[in-house]
C-alpha cells in the first residue's frame, strides 16, 4: 500500500527542485525549462509595462484636463434679445449673485465667471488663431495648469496688465514675456454703417504651459474687464467655470449647481466634453489585457510541453518511487511543483522587469529616441508631451495573478498523467 505523506513535504519539493535542475543528459528538460521561463518572464513584464503607461496615460490627460479647464461649466438657455438684433443671447447678467450661491454648494472649490471668444492673435508678419478666456486675476491663480506651470515665464500678477498666452502659441509668434501683440476681434464696436472689427494691441505678461499641446496652442487668458469690453460682453458673462473637490465624480453637483444657478441652467461637465475619448481608452486598456492575456497563456503551455517531456523521462523513476511507497497524491504534487517553480520565477522576473521599464520610462523613451533619431512621440497627435506611465497595485496584481493562475492550471494535466503511471509498465523495459 503506497504510505500517505503529509501534502507538499520537504522531500517532494527536494524532487521537484531536482528535476528541473537536471541536464539533458540526466533526463531533464533544461531548454524547455528556460523557453517557459523567459516566455512567462516576457508576458509578464509586457502586460505590467502596458498596464502602467495606459493608467499614466489616461491619468496624465485627465490632469491635463481638470487641470486648465473647468471641470463644469454653468451656462443659460438663450432668454434675452441683445438690442437691435433679433438675436438671443445666453449671457448671464446676474453672474455675481449666481456665482455667490455657487460657490455656496458643498463640495465646490471655486466658481469664476468667464467671458469666452475667438479671436485673431498676430506679431510681426505671423498670426494664429486664438481662444481667449477672459478671467479675473485671482480666478486664473486657482487654475493649477496655468498658474503653477513648471515652463512659465513672466510674473502671473502682472496679468492685469495684459494677457497670458500659451507657450506653443508664443513659439509659433516668436513672441516673448514684454512683447506687444494685436488681437482682432470681427464683432467690434458698432457704427452707424455697421459692426466694425476692434484690433487692441496688449502686452504679454505671462506664458504657460499647461500639458496640452492643444491648448498651448490655442489659449489666450486676458482680464475680466477687458474680456467684456473687447467682446461687447458688458454687464455680462459668457459662462460661470466652477471646480469640485472630486473631479472623478463630478456628475454627484449637477443637481445642486443647478438649483443653486436657478432656471434655465445648462451644465457641461469635462467628462461630457471627453467621455467618449475616455471611454475609448477604457475599452482599448480592455482589448489590450486580453490580448496580452493570450501571450502570457502561450507561454504557459511550454510549461505543459516540458513537463510532457519530463513526466517520459523521468518514467523510470516515477516507477521506484511509486515502488518504495509513494503515492499517486505525491508524485502528482512533485510534478506540479515543477511546474509551479517555473511559473513562480518567471513571475516574479516578469515582475521586476515591468517595474523597472514603468520606473524607468523616461529614459526607455530616450533610447527610443536615439535609436529613431528623432522625436518618437509627437505631443500633436498624443496630445501630451510625453510618455507616462504610472503603476498601480491592482494593475500589477492582475498580472501576477493571472500568470500564477495560468501556470498551475497548465501544470495539472502533465502533473496527473505522472500520478497515473502504472510502475510496472513503467519499469517494464528498464
Amino acid at each position: 500500500m503506497a504510505a500517505r505523506t503529509a501534502p507538499f513535504s520537504r522531500f517532494e519539493f527536494m524532487i521537484a527542485w531536482r528535476y528541473l535542475r537536471a541536464r539533458r543528459a540526466e533526463g531533464g528538460v533544461s531548454v524547455m525549462t528556460w523557453i517557459s521561463l523567459i516566455g512567462i518572464t516576457l508576458g509578464v513584464a509586457a502586460l505590467i509595462a502596458t498596464l502602467a503607461v495606459r493608467a499614466g496615460f489616461r491619468a496624465e490627460f485627465v490632469s491635463t484636463i481638470v487641470g486648465s479647464n473647468p471641470q463644469i461649466t454653468v451656462y443659460t438657455a438663450p432668454s434675452e434679445v441683445v438690442p437691435g438684433s433679433g438675436v438671443f443671447t445666453r449671457q448671464i447678467r446676474d453672474y455675481e449673485e449666481r456665482t455667490k450661491r455657487i460657490k455656496a454648494v458643498p463640495g465646490v472649490v471655486s466658481a469664476a465667471p468667464a467671458v469666452r471668444g475667438q479671436a485673431m492673435v498676430s506679431f510681426a508678419d505671423r498670426a494664429n488663431v486664438a481662444d481667449v478666456y477672459g478671467l479675473a486675476l485671482s480666478d486664473l491663480k486657482n487654475i493649477p495648469r496655468i498658474a503653477h506651470s513648471s515652463e512659465a515665464q513672466g510674473n502671473i500678477d502682472n496679468f492685469d496688465k495684459g494677457i497670458a498666452i500659451g507657450i506653443g502659441m508664443a513659439r509659433d509668434l516668436g513672441v516673448t514675456v514684454g512683447d506687444k501683440v494685436k488681437l482682432l476681434s470681427p464683432n467690434g464696436a458698432k457704427t452707424p454703417f455697421g459692426t466694425s472689427p476692434r484690433v487692441n494691441a496688449y502686452t504679454v505678461e505671462y506664458i504657460f504651459s499647461a500639458g496640452r499641446y492643444d491648448i498651448d496652442q490655442t489659449r489666450l487668458y486676458m482680464p475680466f474687464k477687458e474680456a467684456q469690453s473687447f467682446f461687447n460682453r458688458e454687464g455680462g458673462a459668457d459662462e460661470i467655470d466652477v471646480d469640485v473637490a472630486d473631479p472623478e465624480h463630478v456628475e454627484q453637483w449637477e443637481t445642486a449647481l443647478s438649483n443653486a444657478s436657478g432656471k434655465g441652467t445648462l451644465l457641461w461637465t469635462w467628462k461630457d466634453a471627453s467621455g467618449s475619448f475616455l471611454r475609448a481608452l477604457g475599452i482599448e486598456d480592455n482589448v489590450m489585457f486580453i490580448i496580452l492575456s493570450i501571450l502570457v497563456l502561450i507561454a504557459s503551455m511550454n510549461i505543459t510541453s516540458g513537463l510532457i517531456m519530463l513526466v517520459k523521462n523521468k518514467g523510470r523513476d516515477i516507477g521506484i518511487l511509486r515502488t518504495m511507497g509513494l503515492g499517486q497524491g505525491s508524485i502528482l504534487r512533485v510534478f506540479f511543483l515543477c511546474g509551479a517553480f517555473i511559473g513562480v520565477i518567471g513571475t516574479a522576473a516578469g515582475l521586476a522587469i515591468g517595474v523597472l521599464f514603468a520606473v524607468n520610462i523616461d529614459h526607455v523613451m530616450e533610447f527610443v529616441n536615439w535609436i529613431n533619431g528623432g522625436d518618437a512621440w509627437d505631443p500633436s497627435i498624443r496630445g501630451i508631451y510625453h510618455l507616462p506611465a504610472k503603476l498601480q497595485p491592482w494593475d500589477v496584481l492582475k498580472a501576477v495573478g493571472l500568470s500564477l493562475t495560468l501556470s498551475f492550471v497548465v501544470t495539472i494535466f502533465p502533473a496527473r498523467r505522472a500520478a497515473r503511471m502504472n510502475p510496472v509498465e513503467a519499469l517494464r523495459y528498464e
